[in-house]
């Protein structure tokens, strides 16, 4: 052994080593990394990868549900938010494939290397776990198969047949993650045809039946920071700017905060959102980027009886040779997140808002308290608006099962996110687990926390459909509690690659600091809405 490999060999061990090892988790062994595919237009197939597959998950409850809501509402004011929210969750999700890169595991089993051990951060895992077990957006979708169903918007008469829809989503939903070889291959050839499927509908729609003044409103809200909602003298809710209220009065606006738990879950949703964003790492490990091909991958129930995945991570050796490799898959991790993700977060919640802003205020139930979502009221008031003819009827319905195209390939990704993280977790922190499994038989564990995961939400199913209001409050629950998972882990991130990762490959200044401010700006927004929601009705001030 040379004496640079045996030193490499050495730090690894070091690194993740005894102080990890005692903790519970294996220490990294080293292995080959691979010399990547130069990106270009002989391998645009490379491109299309994590990115996509986090794209196509997150074009759910943010933009398809509260940034329609949001610009119903205010217009495009407060776009702003999300232009801070996709612009910061990009550094976290950059520093996640950072740490998959170098040793081949997700960001959670980085989190079990550190102490106090694996045993505690598998129960704040489990906290911030727990809004995965509220299934929201099937029940959203079963409103839209039963508008389908009964050529109108369900009422509350049609609550059984909803319920019977919802329970039969959440039950189809798995059933494409059983085959593919890789479970990931299948969630990518999924995620990347409701990528087109839904911005192209609504890109259809945007340029043919919305004028340049929704155009304007909707992509010029992107740049409005420090525009906030506050409570004119007459009642009702206007627009003021933070900055030009100091400059001008010296003061700050008389905020409202009526609907700041929906502000939140709109910040929360877009882009992606609580622990969702962390599913990158397991993704460029399952696409097989960097370290991840000497890792592994979760195989499919069908077709991937020859997949394997090792129970810790692999590094390698820093060299001359393995930096210029490193720096060409670094490369896919930048052009994945800058020409992928962050334009598809961008142009999906930006499309959606305009067929919002266009249509809705046509529909008998604009301005209504009602159960619907957003974009069920602007499909309905596409239907109810006389210029569109004989294509109204048609435009309705592509817009319905444009939104079922949106919900339940986004269910099926939050069951198998789910199963996922806890299948890596106990995969690499369980030491029974790594005594009496074989490399081969991850797919066991896997599929057993997928089917417990599938009945643990038809009973929570049961209890949410017990109230009315149940699809909104489902998908508002979820995204404010997602906050503050987004911003514990993005603050672990940031120290577990700036301590576990050898000194060349650690995040740089910019980095370090972009994903600090996710952490602070999903700290600012749970503590805002705590104070806001839950400490008046635990005071009694409500």
């Amino acid at each position: 052994m040379s004496r640079e490999t045996g030193a490499t060999a050495t730090a690894a061990t070091t690194a993740s080593g005894q102080h990890d090892h005692d903790a519970g988790i294996p220490p990294w062994t080293v292995a080959e990394l691979p010399v990547p595919k130069p990106l270009g237009l002989r391998n645009l197939a490379g491109l299309i990868g994590p990115g996509i597959v986090m794209c196509g998950i997150q074009i759910g409850g943010g933009e398809w549900l509260m940034g329609p809501v949001v610009t119903a509402k205010y217009g495009g004011n407060l776009m702003w938010v999300a232009t801070i929210a996709i612009i910061t969750q990009a550094f976290y999700n950059v520093e996640c494939g950072r740490y998959a890169l170098y040793c081949g595991e997700p960001v959670f089993t980085g989190f079990m290397r550190t102490a106090p051990g694996p045993r505690f951060w598998m129960g704040v895992t489990a906290m911030l776990s727990l809004t995965f077990l509220i299934p929201g957006l099937s029940t959203n979708a079963a409103v839209l198969l039963a508008t389908l169903w009964l050529d109108r918007p369900p009422g509350p008469e049609d609550a059984l047949l909803v319920n019977a829809i919802a329970y039969g989503c959440l039950g189809g939903v798995v059933l494409p993650v059983l085959i593919g070889g890789k479970v990931y291959n299948m969630l990518q050839w999924i995620m990347t045809a409701k990528v087109f499927i839904v911005l192209g509908f609504c890109l259809f729609l945007g340029v043919f039946f919305v004028g340049a003044e929704g155009w304007g409103r909707v992509f010029g809200g992107f740049l409005k920071f420090g525009n906030v909602p506050v409570q004119l003298a007459n009642g009702q809710e206007g627009i003021a700017n933070v900055f030009d209220s100091l400059l001008t009065n010296g003061a700050l606006p008389a905020i409202s905060l009526t609907h700041i738990a929906t502000l939140g879950a709109f910040a929360g949703y877009a882009g992606g959102g609580g622990l969702s964003n962390s599913a990158y790492a397991n993704f460029v490990r399952d696409k097989g980027w960097g370290m991840g091909s000497q890792v592994g991958a979760i195989p499919s129930a069908v077709g991937g009886h020859h997949i394997t995945l090792s129970h810790s991570g692999k590094v390698f050796a820093i060299s001359e040779e393995n930096l210029k490799r490193w720096r060409g898959w670094w490369r896919y991790i930048l052009s994945d997140q800058c020409l992928v993700w962050v334009p598809g977060c961008f142009m999906g919640m930006a499309l959606p808002a305009l067929m919002s802003i266009e249509f809705a205020r046509n529909s008998p139930m604009y301005g209504k308290d009602l159960q619907y979502s957003q974009p069920l009221i602007a499909a309905d008031g596409i239907l109810h608006t006389a210029e569109l003819g004989d294509l109204a009827p048609l435009l309705w319905g592509l817009s319905i099962f444009t939104g079922l195209v949106v919900f339940l390939p986004s269910q099926m990704a939050i069951v198998d996110d789910f199963a996922r993280r806890w299948t890596d977790i106990l995969w690499s922190g369980s030491r029974r687990i790594r005594n009496r499994l074989q490399d081969h038989q991850a797919r066991g564990v896997y599929y057993t926390i997928l089917l417990v995961y599938v009945i643990w939400t038809f009973i929570t199913a049961s209890i949410f459909l017990a109230y009315p209001d149940a699809p909104k409050l489902m998908v508002t629950v979820i995204a404010n509690v997602n906050n503050l998972a987004l911003a514990i882990t993005a603050f672990h991130i940031l120290y577990i690659n700036c301590r576990l990762l050898p000194e060349p490959l650690r995040p740089r200044w910019y980095s370090r600091v972009g994903i600090a401010c996710c952490g602070l700006f999903y700290c600012a927004l749970t503590v805002t809405i705590f104070c806001c929601t839950v400490l008046p009705l635990i005071t009694g001030n409500s």
